[in-house]
């Protein structure tokens, strides 16, 4: 996955002005639009006209492969109000973030995945419901890329409860694979979704992979702290005729009784100067 992360940031720094600024606006835009339309469509046609339907594609309406992407996902419309502006915020922040080149390709990939997983599982005979092809596991995936990103930024859920959004990209990648499960009666086609793992993972995992080992790494250190490392100290000072020792000029309590000494809190590990250095030395990392 490096070496595809690798070979994105140098296509978007080769072509800085790819893609649509803004796109997540215009995506808002367009399903609005479509929802307010449908308020009009007294047949209720309007929807099946334009989601993703592989028969109809073959039989010449390519528009579905776009108007799928507008098609609500919500009838209630306090609750696709409130879930477009929130996947417009998490759109335009990746974006400037990203710059415009990667998050539009981020969403083209994805969008090419879906449908080139739909049209192929279509043709091999697996059972199809258009509702596997759909904008909303995109959206998911922007929301858990956006948690990979800003695991630690708090926002109001339903503009009153704050949460950092880590916990709801968490929510958003069992809800991911929920649906694939529930839908198991349709196998293999439930299966469509799924490469959008590899696009969140060749976009994000590089990211994922150092939040991860950083974890790891700050737990480790506490638990050597704690246990291990305080009694090798003791062991040691044990042996020793002193109890403290500079790391810059070497002088120890033995020496100068009367000289305070303190721990640097800014160092890696225990590194202790007396009150001349503490100051004045170089950090050990």
């Amino acid at each position: 996955m490096r070496a595809i992360s690798r070979a994105i940031d140098r296509f978007c720094y080769k072509h800085p002005r790819f893609g649509i600024p803004r796109l997540m606006l215009y995506i808002v835009i367009g399903t609005g639009l479509v929802f307010a339309l449908s308020i009009m469509d007294e047949s209720g046609t309007l929807f099946s006209r334009l989601a993703f339907s592989p028969t109809d594609i073959f039989r010449g309406e390519v528009w579905r492969l776009v108007t799928f992407l507008f098609v609500p996902i919500s009838s209630s419309p306090v609750w696709l109000a409130v879930s477009l502006y929130f996947y417009y915020m998490l759109g335009t922040t990746l974006e400037q973030t990203w710059g415009t080149a990667k998050f539009c390709l981020y969403y083209l990939i994805s969008v090419v995945l879906l449908i080139v997983s739909g049209l192929v599982f279509f043709l091999f005979g697996a059972p199809f419901d258009s509702g596997m092809v759909s904008v909303f596991s995109i959206h998911l995936t922007l929301l858990v890329a956006f948690a990979t990103l800003y695991p630690d930024t708090v926002i109001l859920l339903m503009f009153i409860l704050p949460v950092k959004v880590k916990w709801l990209g968490i929510a958003a990648s069992v809800l991911f694979f929920y649906d694939i499960l529930s839908e198991f009666s349709l196998f293999p086609a439930n299966l469509i979704p799924l490469p959008l793992v590899l696009n969140y993972l060749a976009f994000c995992g590089d990211t994922l992979k150092r939040y991860l080992n950083f974890h790891k790494k700050k737990n480790s250190k506490t638990t050597i702290n704690f246990k291990n490392v305080s009694r090798e100290l003791e062991r040691k000072q044990q042996a020793k005729s002193y109890t403290r020792k500079c790391e810059v000029c070497g002088i120890t309590d033995g020496d100068d009784p009367g000289m305070e000494f303190r721990y640097c809190s800014r160092c890696e590990g225990y590194h202790c100067f007396c009150m001349n250095h503490i100051n004045t030395h170089t950090h050990f990392k």
